[in-house]
């Protein structure tokens, strides 16, 4: 089965020396499950012919907003309505989870509660408290139609949205580990970020994460459109 990814940020070139490109992290995470891979840096204007074009897509992170006035945004949100009108089954991971669900009708805004960084714990589907990394202050406020919230926490209340048989995308960061957390503290965060909330998640950053059953979840979705069943 042939994923392709769609790359919409790209990693700062202190940070890619040692953990590469995002789509080299899910490809990483990702490797287990038999996979191949091809990648379009759409945020470079590179595109795919078509939704025909690989099996599944993968939607990933990028710095940038859903709102800013980029080239390369209505070509991708044309893309998503294809790839679901293709019956391609689509994952998407916090731009990407935002991105599909402006792409379908949902509303996508900057969140006046401000960021969400480093660990954070949300509830999955009631399967219990799971800890993901975070990294974001934009967030889905209006799910398109048809979208099931599936996770959620007191900061982010749609933070991943099931579109059954169709998508299935998450708000936090499931291909984040501690050190690559801890560099875009020290790399992005400073100026951005309040420094309170950076402090705080360099003092939680080594908590231990869920990201083996999130990244589980996802390829599921990729192989059979749809969640795997489990118990809380």
């Amino acid at each position: 089965m042939k994923i392709g990814i769609l790359q919409t940020g790209i990693v700062v070139p202190e940070l890619a020396e040692t953990y590469g490109q995002y789509p080299d992290m899910f490809i990483d995470r990702l490797a287990h499950a038999g996979f191949e891979f091809e990648t379009w840096a759409v945020v470079n204007g590179d595109f795919p012919s078509g939704p025909e074009a690989a099996d599944g897509w993968l939607i990933t992170g990028s710095r940038h907003g859903i709102y800013e006035d980029h080239a390369w945004l209505p070509p991708l949100e044309a893309f998503i309505r294809q790839t679901v009108a293709a019956d391609k089954p689509l994952v998407g991971i916090c731009f990407g989870h935002q991105v599909i669900a402006q792409a379908l009708g949902g509303d996508v805004a900057k969140f006046p509660g401000g960021w969400s960084i480093g660990p954070q714990v949300y509830d999955f589907a009631g399967r219990g408290p799971k800890t993901v990394m975070a990294w974001h202050q934009d967030q889905v406020i209006t799910p398109p139609e048809g979208a099931q919230t599936v996770a959620s926490s007191d900061f982010c209340t749609h933070a991943a949205l099931l579109y059954p048989g169709r998508a299935y995308t998450v708000q936090p960061h499931p291909e984040f580990n501690a050190p690559f957390t801890k560099g875009l503290i020290e790399k992005r965060g400073p100026g951005v970020v309040p420094d309170p909330l950076l402090a705080q998640a360099v003092a939680e950053i080594d908590t231990p994460l869920d990201n083996a059953e999130m990244i589980d979840d996802l390829i599921h979705f990729l192989k059979h459109k749809r969640l795997p069943e489990r118990a809380a």
